[in-house]
């Protein structure tokens, strides 16, 4: 089969594309013919370094696809069925070996390209809304990155939830996607000091919570703009991991309450994989949630698409087509 292979981590060049044999699905595993793979900033880091995985590997954390065999344990799922999954490497192939339990039902108004968008990013931007943090009726919140692939769909449903929304965004184009996404107020932060323009927007006052997607170059302002008790929810670095730094700090600016999730905790069983999945699935077919792809590209164009994705040319999902 084509497959991504990394042999060793560094930038988008190490990602190369090879012939490799398809892999043997174990007892507990189903072997699904991909069909679309999802890009994510998790699979830079993953490429980098920062996440650690035994060399060489097959990158990719996202996947949606057809079913072709099963293990000798497997029941819940049978061969033809469209599936779709996330939180397994290996998705930058042709064929994956995935657990059966970590496989979702793909509903039949939903193509493969948006299954594959929908998992990581919309599952993400449901827990953080949800769970790390449970936005209320009437709270303002800061969404960085808001014409970005989990932006875009953390603005939606913070809408839906009843919240003020200010977004930021590097360019007039992005803010127009960010704004018919539902932000009521933008940031072109290349433009604009968020810092000072989110305390004028909020009187001073700062926002309930602010989701930072960016890390290195956005922490110390987030840090600013928090009303006393806000939360800052730290969930991904794409402009470089946040350094050590006093935890006196959140003293300082008002007793704030930061955290650092991921979404491997908030699907950590079955149970709540489907619960999650199934609502942001549902609301994607019912058109309550709207994707955005931004770009579909071969599979041996993967170095392309990390370089897109770094570079912050895209707004939207990226995705691999095998």
């Amino acid at each position: 089969m084509k497959a991504i292979q990394v042999s060793k981590v560094g930038g988008s060049e190490v990602l190369e594309f090879i012939d490799i044999p398809a892999p043997e699905p174990k007892p507990n595993e189903a072997l699904v013919q991909i069909k679309a793979a999802g890009v994510n900033f998790i699979d830079v880091y993953y490429r980098e370094g920062r996440y650690p995985a035994p060399l060489p590997f097959i990158p990719g954390q996202e996947g949606a696809g057809v079913v072709t065999r099963i293990g000798s344990e497997v029941s819940h799922v049978q061969p033809g069925n469209r599936v779709a999954y996330t939180g397994v490497l290996g998705s930058y192939a042709e064929f994956a070996a995935v657990p059966a339990d970590r496989l979702i039902h793909i509903p039949e108004k939903l193509d493969f390209n948006q299954a594959a968008a929908a998992m990581l990013q919309g599952m993400t931007a449901h827990y953080l809304s949800h769970s790390t943090f449970s936005i209320k009726r009437g709270q303002t919140v800061l969404i960085h990155a808001a014409a970005g692939g989990v932006g875009m769909l953390l603005v939606q449903i913070a809408k839906k939830l009843g919240a003020r929304v200010i977004g930021t965004a590097g360019s007039d184009e992005k803010a127009k996607l960010a704004r018919d996404a539902g932000a009521d107020e933008l940031i072109i932060y290349t433009k604009q000091d968020f810092e000072k323009e989110t305390l004028r927007l909020t009187n001073d006052k700062g926002v309930d919570v602010v989701y930072d997607g960016v890390g290195k170059t956005t922490f110390e302002k987030d840090l600013k703009v928090l009303r006393p008790r806000g939360y800052l929810v730290l969930f991904g670095g794409a402009s470089g991991a946040v350094p050590p730094f006093d935890l006196m700090l959140l003293t300082k600016h008002g007793s704030l309450f930061i955290a650092r999730p991921s979404l491997h905790h908030h699907i950590g069983t079955r149970a709540e994989l489907e619960e999650r999945s199934t609502d942001v699935l549902q609301m994607i077919a019912s058109g309550h949630l709207k994707l955005r792809i931004h770009k579909a590209y071969p599979l041996s164009q993967a170095q392309e698409a990390h370089r897109d994705l770094e570079g912050r040319k895209t707004s939207g999902k990226l995705l691999l087509i095998p």
